[in-house]
């Protein structure tokens, strides 16, 4: 049996663009891809800690370095510039898997810098 695990967590990232026009997807600093082992494209869920809202979309790099958060298309009518994000990735693991698998966390300041890493247990 497989069950739907947490891979990766950043969290509480700021929201620094929206771009209703745009095709879609959310932007995500590189620095903060790699950290999170997150890859353009992956489906990503993301939690608006300031209302609530919770979606769904895919990754694309924003430029490294940058800070970038931004929410394009669709989700950019979820959160707010400056709202506070949880932006999660999941998979599928078998009970095998389970046993030895920690989820990366990457917790960011305000400017969506990383603070720190932790391999949750």
């Amino acid at each position: 049996m497989q069950r739907i695990m947490l891979r990766s967590k950043i969290h509480r990232a700021t929201v620094t663009q929206a771009d209703l026009h745009y095709e879609g997807s959310c932007g995500i600093d590189e620095d903060l891809l790699d950290a999170a082992d997150i890859k353009f494209g992956e489906r990503i869920e993301l939690y608006n800690v300031n209302n609530g809202e919770r979606f769904a979309t895919y990754a694309i790099k924003g430029a490294r370095g940058s800070g970038e958060i931004s929410l394009n298309g669709a989700a950019a009518r979820r959160a707010h510039l400056g709202d506070l994000l949880i932006i999660c990735t999941y998979g599928p693991m078998s009970d095998e898997e389970i046993e030895t698998y920690v989820p990366k966390i990457v917790f960011v300041d305000e400017n969506n810098r990383i603070t720190g890493l932790k391999q949750q247990q």
